[in-house]
């Protein structure tokens, strides 16, 4: 029983963490973003792309295996309702669409992330140099408010 005890523990304080806290927001914001970039792909970029090749509607680009064994079928749910086995080459599209784009976020994200990032270090950079100063006659590098050097006792000026 305090065996139970210690590993109920550990998967608490494993659980708690940052880390794990931050990577299940993660994937529940990276969830609804997914269908919101899939919605997008399917409601708002593929009608137009598809009315501008032709009137094709994508959802509806498939083949039908085997080649002869079924007649023609006038959509994709139709076939799929006679139980025909097919290649959905049209939704293979829309999914690369989606992924290309959710890459493409990710990308501008981690970029815009890598940008805050450099900010906040330059910033630090300049508030560490406004602390310390350099002693004219050992180059070492002090606290601006001294008046001898630690490291080779001259005063400082």
């Amino acid at each position: 029983m305090e065996k139970i005890k210690e590993i109920l523990n550990e998967l608490k304080t494993f659980a708690l963490r940052g880390n794990v806290m931050d990577m299940a927001v993660g994937i529940i914001i990276g969830g609804a973003f997914g269908k919101i970039v899939d919605s997008l792909v399917k409601d708002i970029i593929m009608p137009p792309l598809g009315w501008l090749l032709g009137k094709v509607d994508f959802t509806d680009l498939y083949i039908v295996l085997p080649f002869t064994d079924y007649g023609k079928f006038s959509s994709l749910a139709e076939a799929k309702a006679a139980g025909a086995v097919t290649i959905n080459y049209g939704l293979f599209i829309n999914t690369i669409i989606s992924f290309s784009i959710v890459v493409f976020s990710v990308f501008l994200m981690i970029k815009l992330i890598n940008k805050l990032k450099s900010i906040a270090i330059k910033e630090e950079e300049k508030t560490e140099e406004a602390t310390t100063k350099t002693c004219p006659k050992c180059f070492s590098s002090i606290n601006i408010h001294a008046v001898k050097c630690p490291f080779c006792t001259s005063d400082i000026e």
